[in-house]
C-alpha cells in the first residue's frame, strides 16, 4: 500500500521541473560539499530531492541531515529512453543562457524513514538509462523490486520489462512475494498476469472450476498419488497424511476425503458385485471365470486397503461422519462379502487378507463412534450394527476352526464395540440387535464377559418402570 501511495503522490506537476542555471547549493545539504555524480556525455543537471509524505513530515521523522537532495550530471540523450523524460525534454525544454553550462531538472523522491538509502533506486535507474546494463544491475529479486517502482514512475519500458522478466524467472521469499503483490496493480495487465500466475489462479480458470477449488484439486491429486502406484507408498502416505492434518481448512479436507472414500467404496462394491453375480457365473466358462474372479478379488483387497487408509485419516481428523453413514448403508456389499466368505477355498486362495481388512475398516469406524470422535444419529448407529453384524458373525466362524478356542483380536474388539453401540440405542432396538449377538458366546461362558454385561444392562433397563409417561 505504501508503494501505491508514493506513486500517486509523485504527480507530474512536482515530479520534475526544468529551469535555468541551477541555484546555489543549500548549505544545509550534506550533498552540497560532495561533487555530483557524472555520467558520460552529460549536458544536464538532474537534482533528486526528498519529498516527505505528510505523515513523515508532521511526525518529526524527516531530518535534513539525511541528504535532502542529490545532484547528478546526466545525458539528455540517455534520459530520452524514459518516456517521461522524453516528453518533459521535448515539451518544456528551453535552452539555458550562454553563461550557464547546462539546464536543470528536479525530480522528487518519496522519503521514508524505513529506507536508509532513499536515492539508491533512482540512481540505479538513471544509471541504467545510460548503460542499459540490466543483467549486471538486476541480480536478485530485491534489486528488481527496488528498481521496478522507479522504472514505472519514469515510464522506462525497457527497465520495467527487464525487472519483470527477472522476477518471473526466479524464486521469491515470502517477503518478496508480498512486495510483488503490492506492485502488481501498477503493472500492465499482461506483465502482472505473468507474476500473479505464480501466487494465485487466474480469474477465468477459477470461475471455470465450478465444483472443485484449486486447493481441493491439489489435495485430491495428493491422495490419488498416495494410494496409487507411487514407488515408496508408505513414505508417500505418511507425508500426505501430514499435509492433510496440517491443512488449515478442515472443511476442504473433509470434502476431498469424502470424495476419495466414495470413489474407493464404489470400486469395491462393483468388484464384489461381479463376484456374487449369478449372471457372471453362468455366462463365463469355469477357467476364464476363475481367472477373472482372481483378478477382481485381488483388486478388491487392494481397494479395501486404500479404504482403510482413508478411514484412518478421516477418523484422525474427526471428519468421518459421512463415511460412517455410507458404510452403514452397504447392505448389498455386506451380503456379497458373506457369499465370498462362505466359499472358503475361494477367498483363502485368492483373497486371504480380505476378512481381516473389512473387519478393521468396520472396527475403525465403529470405535470412532463409541468414543465420541465421530457423532452420528441413532438411526445411523443402528444401521451400522445391523448391516455389518452378519459379516462379523461369518468372520468369527472362519476364525474359530483355525485354532481351537481362538478368536481373532479384531473380531473380539468389534464384538465389544458393537455391543457398546447397541447400549446407546433405545431398549426395543437394542433387544432386536442383541438377539443377533448370541454367536459372540463360546462353549466357555467365562470367555464372553462383554456379552454377559450387555444382556445384564439390557435386562436392568427393560425392568425399569417407564419414564416420562403420559399425564
Amino acid at each position: 500500500m505504501s508503494l501505491r501511495k508514493r506513486q500517486r503522490s509523485a504527480s507530474s506537476s512536482r515530479l520534475a521541473t526544468l529551469s535555468s542555471p541551477p541555484s546555489p547549493p543549500r548549505a544545509a545539504s550534506s550533498s552540497a560539499t560532495s561533487p555530483p555524480l557524472s555520467f558520460p556525455n552529460a549536458d544536464l543537471l538532474l537534482r533528486l530531492h526528498l519529498d516527505p509524505s505528510p505523515d513523515d513530515a508532521s511526525g518529526g521523522d524527516y531530518h535534513p541531515a539525511l541528504a535532502p537532495f542529490l545532484d547528478l550530471h546526466v545525458s539528455s540523450a540517455s534520459l530520452n529512453r524514459s518516456r517521461y523524460f522524453a516528453a518533459l525534454l521535448s515539451d518544456r525544454w528551453c535552452p539555458p543562457p550562454s553563461s550557464s553550462p547546462a539546464g536543470r531538472l528536479s525530480l522528487a523522491v518519496p522519503f521514508s524513514t524505513s529506507c536508509s538509502r532513499p536515492f539508491h533506486a533512482h540512481i540505479e535507474v538513471i544509471r541504467l538509462l545510460h548503460t542499459l546494463d540490466f543483467a549486471g544491475t538486476i541480480r536478485s529479486p530485491a534489486d528488481a523490486l527496488d528498481i521496478l517502482p522507479v522504472a514505472l514512475q519514469l515510464l522506462f519500458d525497457a527497465c520495467v520489462e527487464a525487472c519483470i522478466r527477472f522476477l518471473e524467472a526466479v524464486p521469491w521469499s515470502e517477503e518478496e512475494e508480498a512486495r510483488v503483490l503490492d506492485i502488481a496493480p501498477l503493472l500492465p495487465g499482461d506483465e502482472a498476469a505473468d507474476l500473479l500466475a505464480r501466487v494465485s489462479l487466474p480469474a477465468a480458470s477459477a470461475a471455470g472450476e465450478a465444483t472443485r477449488s484449486p486447493s481441493e484439486a491439489m489435495l485430491h491429486g495428493l491422495i490419488h498419488s498416495a494410494i496409487h502406484g507411487h514407488p515408496v507408498p508408505a513414505a508417500t502416505k505418511a507425508f500426505v497424511a501430514m499435509l492433510l492434518k496440517d491443512y488449515p481448512s478442515r472443511d476442504c479436507v473433509h470434502k476431498v476425503l469424502d470424495e476419495a472414500f466414495l470413489s474407493r467404496l464404489e470400486t469395491v462394491t462393483e468388484l464384489m458385485g461381479k463376484y456374487a453375480s449369478p449372471d457372471f457365473r453362468i455366462a463365463v466358462d469355469s477357467d476364464e471365470r476363475e481367472a477373472i474372479q482372481k483378478l477382481n478379488l485381488h483388486s478388491a483387497v487392494l481397494n479395501v486397503k486404500h479404504l482403510l487408509w482413508l478411514i484412518e485419516r478421516m477418523v484422525d481428523m474427526r471428519v468421518a461422519d459421512n463415511a460412517v453413514q455410507l458404510w452403514s448403508e452397504q447392505v448389498a456389499l455386506a451380503a456379497d462379502l458373506q457369499k465370498l466368505l462362505t466359499d472358503a477355498d475361494m477367498w483363502r486362495n485368492m483373497a486371504p487378507g480380505l476378512p481381516m481388512l473389512v473387519t478393521r475398516c468396520t472396527l475403525r469406524l465403529a470405535n470412532s463412534v463409541v468414543i465420541g470422535e465421530t457423532l452420528v444419529s441413532r438411526q445411523v448407529r443402528m444401521k451400522l450394527v445391523r448391516s455389518w453384524l452378519p459379516v462379523l458373525n461369518v468372520c468369527r466362524d472362519i476364525a474359530q476352526p483355525m485354532h481351537s478356542g481362538y478368536k481373532s483380536t479384531n473380531c473380539q474388539e468389534l464384538e465389544e464395540t458393537f455391543l457398546q453401540i447397541i447400549s446407546t440405542l433405545p431398549v426395543q432396538d437394542a433387544q432386536e440387535l442383541l438377539q443377533q449377538c448370541l454367536g459372540f458366546s463360546t462353549r466357555n461362558v467365562e470367555d464372553c464377559p462383554h456379552l454377559v454385561a450387555a444382556f445384564k444392562t439390557w435386562f436392568r433397563r427393560a425392568a425399569r418402570a417407564p419414564q416420562g409417561g403420559e399425564d
